[in-house]
């Protein structure tokens, strides 16, 4: 039973959560629309393998952020502002559903940060979510930036 529990959490890790022919959510703040990888601007979300402490338990935060992408999006169409591309040569995009920015709901969620080197547009929505201990804020962590640094 262990080892089917590995499985499982390994390909989530290393899966892309297909949707439909042409969406693939491959973390917390990266798509792939219809070929296209396309990266949120002015946010950053934790590393997929990143963990966060949650009193004494490890919790897979990285995978959280993505999951709640995942949910968030469901079967809903999505509508990408793009940007320009980054040094990675990914589009670089504010992406809704329904009318909502995805980079806001994640932020404001407490499992993305306002990515303050590149943008200041949602500070505003980290302070909310910091205040209000949601997600990430509510256990101990590293910035995602800092988790990329020391790995």
């Amino acid at each position: 039973m262990k080892k089917i529990i590995s499985i499982i959490v390994l390909c989530f890790l290393t899966c892309n959560v297909s949707f439909a022919d042409n969406l693939k959510i491959v973390d917390g703040d990266t798509i792939i629309l219809n070929g296209e990888k396309i990266r949120f601007s002015g946010i950053d979300t934790p590393e997929l393998k990143q963990t966060c402490l949650q009193g004494d338990q490890k919790v897979l935060c990285g995978m959280s952020a993505k999951m709640l992408l995942v949910k968030k999006i469901g079967n809903n169409t999505l509508k990408c502002i793009k940007e320009g591309k980054d040094v990675y040569k990914r589009t670089l995009a504010e992406c809704f559903v329904n009318g909502e920015s995805l980079s806001k709901f994640l932020v404001r969620s407490g499992y993305a940060f306002a990515y303050r080197k590149y943008s200041t547009k949602f500070i505003e929505d980290e302070n909310f979510a910091k205040a209000n201990k949601f997600g990430m804020w509510a256990m101990k962590f590293q910035y995602p930036w800092d988790f990329r640094k020391a790995s």
